[in-house]
């Protein structure tokens, strides 16, 4: 399976925000929209970084001032991203090796979307429950012959 199969089944828009956004109005957009990273870009909408929860949570345990501060400060700049032809397999043994849940997907250079780990566990969670369905399904017809 591809990572086009997981873009596919996303739908809504790619939430981004520009580096010089107040992080206080990023974590607003994180919990609005139910989301763990977003993905910051410049006026060009080029890929600059990404903002997780992780990145907050570890600049607020020392400096509880970072609200006011632009995202740009606190942002993941070397960025991992994934194309849409990357196989599923690949992809989540990438995330679980760099210990990152959100996947940026570039295709020639335009960002197309993000996946998370959970996106990745899921599909190959259902890719599993078909296999199972499909096996069950031949024993029960070999079984009937």
């Amino acid at each position: 399976m591809k990572v086009r199969n997981i873009l596919a089944t996303k739908k809504g828009h790619i939430i981004t925000v520009p580096p010089d956004e107040q992080v206080r109005r990023a974590i607003a957009l994180l919990v609005e929209h139910r989301i763990g990273a977003l993905l910051v870009v410049d006026a060009a909408g080029k890929l600059v970084g990404i903002l997780s929860e992780r990145d907050v949570m570890r600049t607020a345990a020392t400096d509880e001032g970072l609200f006011d501060w632009p995202v740009e400060a606190i942002m993941t700049r070397d960025v991992i991203v994934g194309m849409p032809q990357d196989d599923v397999i690949a992809v989540a043994h990438t995330m679980l090796e760099k210990r990152f849940r959100h996947l940026p997907i570039v295709d020639e250079g335009r960002l197309i979307g993000i996946i998370s780990i959970g996106d990745v566990l899921k599909t190959q969670r259902d890719a599993y429950r078909g296999e199972m369905d499909t096996l069950e399904t031949r024993l029960i017809a070999e079984g009937e012959d």
